[in-house]
């Protein structure tokens, strides 16, 4: 019996070997026949290209380990902020889709019909040759908010210029960590002796005050750089100071999180809705209000509904982050995949390292996720 069920088993995991072998063989038996050595040293050389956008340092005097570097910042910055966007936009339609009120809850439908029946790179080509592709010069710009300019290269906003920055991370760092203790206590509070406290008052006061202070006492101190117009040719002009965004990773970020939106959407409508009419019923009768009962009795149970395909989106959208290339915003694909192996031809070192790196990314999200749903599920006692 025991050779029956792990006979299949064994010969799955011998028919993966072989076909990884003879892959393997394969690629190997090419790479000799036009002289191709197998290795990384690669990643050392002198990159010899510039990127337009980047976080960090970088010319083309640098490694090409500089520059995988400055493409996956790249990567992980639009997804963390797609992320962030349309997990809040996505939960206000959401809600939006179960209100009573006719023009919401259509407006809310047809917000999510629209943009998920798109195809996605279409959206990306919409924002940034439609909409974006025709602002105007910087020269012509007019201002916006008393500071900014949005024009054809980008959006120009005022920078912030620190003093002491460490001093106010740290505080900020401390501010949080009270926070989740703060919020412990009083959940233990609420469990034991049915005591609430105003935790989110409460923590989005230590959250303000504890910075705040280390401007008074600390020696922090913040003042701001402001765009200005400057000609660099007769006709050419641009922006020196503030902070200068650039089209494509604007294009992209409201592409990706406006089509994600939508699925998120609905996984915080089903959630809702999965949680029993009684419930809410039995809540309001002992007097909870509305927002009580959505606090306390329907999102803790919804949450165990959305997390699970809620996570499969956030990996969707770092994924799809990679039709970026499309409009050449320099994230990993496009100055690593792209650019990179065209001028060193180590297709293969350099594909792998892409795919690890997106596996890693997208595994580290599931984990993530994965230790809050644990985190949140309800304990039966």
């Amino acid at each position: 019996m025991k050779l029956k069920k792990i006979l299949p088993q064994l010969l799955t995991l011998l028919f993966i070997i072989l076909i990884f072998g003879f892959f393997t063989m394969n690629a190997q038996e090419n790479m000799d026949t036009r002289g191709i050595q197998f290795g990384f040293g690669f990643l050392k050389q002198e990159a010899s290209f510039d990127i337009q956008f980047s976080l960090i340092d970088y010319d083309g005097s640098m490694s090409y380990a500089r520059a995988y570097l400055v493409g996956l910042l790249n990567t992980l910055l639009v997804s963390f902020i797609g992320i962030i966007l349309c997990t809040l936009l996505g939960a206000v339609i959401g809600v939006a889709r179960l209100s009573s009120n006719y023009l919401i809850n259509k407006t809310a439908s047809f917000y999510i019909e629209f943009f998920r029946n798109i195809p996605l790179l279409l959206q990306i080509f919409f924002w940034y040759f439609a909409a974006l592709r025709a602002l105007p010069m910087p020269e012509d710009a007019p201002l916006l908010f008393g500071s900014t300019f949005m024009t054809i290269k980008g959006l120009y906003t005022p920078a912030p210029v620190w003093n002491n920055f460490d001093i106010f991370l740290i505080t900020l760092i401390v501010a949080l960590v009270v926070i989740f203790f703060f919020n412990k206590f009083a959940k233990k509070k609420q469990e034991e002796e049915g005591k609430q406290y105003p935790k989110f008052l409460i923590s989005l006061g230590i959250f303000i005050i504890l910075p705040a202070l280390t401007f008074i006492v600390g020696g922090v101190d913040l003042s701001w750089s402001f765009p200005v117009l400057k000609q660099l040719a007769l006709t050419s002009f641009t922006y020196e100071g503030g902070m200068g965004i650039p089209p494509e990773l604007i294009a992209l970020t409201l592409a990706l999180t406006l089509y994600t939106a939508t699925f998120i959407a609905e996984n915080v409508r089903a959630g809702i809705q999965g949680v029993g009419k009684g419930q809410k019923e039995a809540a309001a009768s002992i007097g909870l209000t509305p927002s009580q009962v959505l606090k306390l009795v329907i999102m803790p149970q919804a949450l165990r509904i959305i997390i699970p395909p809620t996570t499969n989106q956030y990996l969707n959208l770092t994924k799809n982050s990679s039709l970026a290339a499309a409009i050449a915003y320099p994230d990993l694909v496009l100055v690593f995949a792209g650019t990179a192996m065209m001028q060193t031809g180590r297709a293969i070192e350099i594909v792998g390292i892409t795919m690890a790196t997106y596996l890693t990314i997208s595994l580290a999200i599931s984990v993530l996720m994965n230790w809050y749903n644990k985190r949140i599920e309800i304990q039966e006692k």
